[in-house]
């Protein structure tokens, strides 16, 4: 996380959704994963984009890539502006060897990414 970021919550619940960096004359909102979710805009606008993105990303299925290239299906456990921990996706089955890897803060999209559908 840079230090010029500015945490943003959601005014009803309070609830972290993102930050705000100051960039120029303008401003970016920035995910809970670290990303860019708009160009510089103005501080309404960066704002009323995190409001819209919320947190329910992080439950859809995301895909890792490992070491060796290929892309495996992954669902986010653990986000903080620290370190983020994924899970092999077992699609719920109780009795799947539960397979967990840490990808740093903020993340790529070399590295995780949104499952394309």
């Amino acid at each position: 996380m840079e230090s010029d970021w500015i945490e943003h919550r959601r005014a009803h619940d309070g609830e972290r959704v993102g930050w705000i960096q100051p960039v120029d004359e303008g401003f970016v909102a920035i995910d809970l994963l670290g990303r860019r979710t708009t160009e510089v805009v103005d501080w309404m606008r960066a704002e009323e984009t995190l409001d819209e993105l919320g947190m329910g990303y992080l439950a859809d299925p995301h895909e890792l890539r490992l070491d060796d290239g290929a892309w495996l299906r992954v669902r986010i456990a653990e986000v903080s502006t620290v370190t983020i921990r994924v899970k092999k996706d077992d699609w719920g089955d109780m009795t799947a060897p539960q397979v967990y890897y840490t990808v740093s803060f903020p993340v790529s999209d070399e590295q995780l990414r949104p499952l394309a559908r």
